[in-house]
């Protein structure tokens, strides 16, 4: 499974590939809004993890683009935010998957947390795809 990582912040894009190449999966990554959006469209990740605050583009603008074009809609996204979890109803209702909150990840904790987070939306991304139903 392949995992696109969009997140500005060095340590954090090392955290994330660490817990989830660990776990199997291939992680590629994109340092900016805009070459998430790009890097969305050309690897054609099975998920993606995004960072909200970003350089360049903004995530709720990189969600909204990824969703509005038939190449990546499909393609569920995990919003990754600092912002306190009252955003969670907005992010989903702008696309995405899930919402995690970065301030619960570390290098040993939080992991596993995330790892199932990671799990269930890839779970019901292939239900959804099986069943005819895009996913979010």
């Amino acid at each position: 499974m392949r995992i696109l990582l969009v997140d500005d912040s060095k340590l954090q894009l090392w955290a994330l590939r660490k817990i989830l190449t660990k776990a199997g999966y291939d992680i590629t990554e994109a340092a900016d809004g805009e070459q998430g959006l790009k890097q969305a469209r050309t690897s054609a990740p099975d998920l993606i993890l995004l960072d909200m605050i970003l350089p360049r583009m903004d995530g709720l603008t990189v969600l909204a683009a990824l969703k509005k074009d038939p190449q990546t809609a499909g393609i569920p996204v995990i919003a990754l935010t600092s912002l306190s979890q009252k955003n969670e109803a907005m992010l989903k209702n702008a696309g995405a998957a899930a919402f995690y909150q970065k301030s619960e990840l570390g290098i040993e904790q939080g992991a596993e947390a995330l790892l199932e987070l990671v799990r269930e939306v890839l779970s019901e991304s292939k239900r959804s795809k099986a069943a005819g139903v895009p996913s979010r």
